[in-house]
């Protein structure tokens, strides 16, 4: 009989019940007539924006747009140079790239793999406008140095928070500390929509209404278009769907957390594997559970001939993506990003993960280590 597979991920209807509040959620939201822009989108963007404590969160169509339209907000353009870390999803860079600026990476902290303001600090030159923190798989960057570095050097803050929703910093949720700041709403994320989804939050009235004709094709009324804009709206559907799901999502990162320490506490203590670590003042939502071992790659294998899948995030660090050979680097330039690249696993952790089935990673991990 073949051996059952465990999902490195998989939507489950939890906490019961979700599902079908979301169904019906879709359901008004057809019915409505209403699509764009209506009553739906702005209830979910209050909603948010009071989650964060911020003044105004506004929909927009992706995570990715919403990096876009953040920095062109903060006024990053050609020639400004924005610092980000050298181990992030490749969506930072690009829209770094695409609003015109020069990525300057910067070697992440050892331990939380978080962009540092002291890692950050050597990086700053005469053309430095801003740093993008990312809040990389789920935990928060120690925000206050961040912020003392952006005030003494006057950049713009621009937080990633694609992986790190309800995450804190010293009881302040990451996303309220920059000047704007990015989240995704990508299916699988902590908070995720049912497709395609972002938000932009900010709590500067200013850029708050720059982002809201900007997302609108620059129209300040109806055909009335005060800059050039881009279309990318959170649609009504969406908007319905992330409304429901906003309230369960701190019973949905408390679950992450639980699974978590599990983890924690069972696979302690075991020569050649290296836990998630969890810098003071900082909470982590666990979107990414994130081991790392020299054996990477035959602990996955083996995971996998076990029936556990398993994912690496990220296998290649920017500086030696093909795409980017542009900016100058070569191995070794980063060699904290590469060793990353080269030990991380992200282990099954999701809401709804039963306990069987958390209790058979674990056992897999441990019977794998006690044969090196």
């Amino acid at each position: 009989m073949k051996k059952q597979q465990l999902p490195y991920f998989e939507f489950r209807d939890f906490p019961t019940g979700m599902d079908e509040e979301v169904k019906q959620a879709l359901i008004k939201a057809t019915y409505s007539k209403q699509y764009i822009l209506g009553a739906k989108g702005a209830a979910f963007d209050h909603a948010f924006a009071s989650y964060i404590g911020a003044g105004a969160a506004i929909g927009v169509g992706n995570g990715y747009d919403a990096l876009v339209i953040a920095l062109k907000a903060c006024g990053i353009s050609v020639g400004d140079e924005v610092l980000l870390p050298a181990n992030t999803f490749i969506a930072t860079i690009n829209a770094v790239l695409q609003a015109g600026a020069k990525p300057v990476l910067v070697e992440p902290d050892v331990n939380t793999f978080n962009i540092t303001a002291a890692g950050a600090a050597k990086a700053i030159s005469s053309e430095t406008k801003a740093i993008v923190p990312v809040h990389l798989y789920g935990q928060a960057c120690e925000m206050e140095e961040v912020v003392k570095l952006a005030e003494k050097f006057n950049l713009k803050i621009i937080e990633d928070a694609a992986q790190a929703h309800g995450a804190t910093y010293k009881q302040q949720k990451v996303g309220s500390f920059g000047h704007a700041s990015a989240f995704s709403f990508y299916p699988t994320k902590n908070l995720g929509a049912l497709g395609d989804a972002g938000a932009v939050v900010t709590s500067d009235p200013e850029l708050e209404a720059f982002i809201r004709r900007y997302r609108n094709y620059g129209e300040a009324g109806k055909y009335n278009s005060v800059l050039v804009g881009v279309n990318s709206r959170l649609d009504e559907l969406q908007a319905a769907v992330l409304r429901v799901k906003l309230q369960y999502l701190d019973e949905l990162n408390a679950e992450r957390q639980r699974l978590a320490e599990v983890y924690l506490s069972e696979l302690q203590d075991i020569e050649g594997l290296s836990l998630p670590y969890s810098a003071p003042c900082c909470a982590h939502v666990f979107h990414i559970f994130n081991v790392r071992t020299k054996h990477r790659d035959a602990l996955q294998a083996g995971l996998q001939q076990q029936g556990i899948s398993t994912a690496i995030h990220y296998p290649v660090p920017l500086h030696l993506q093909p795409a980017y050979s542009f900016l100058g680097h070569r191995q070794g330039d980063f060699p904290v990003a590469e060793e990353l690249s080269q030990t991380s696993l992200s282990l099954p952790l999701f809401p709804g993960l039963k306990e069987q089935e958390q209790e058979s990673v674990i056992n897999a991990v441990k019977a794998f280590f006690r044969n090196k």
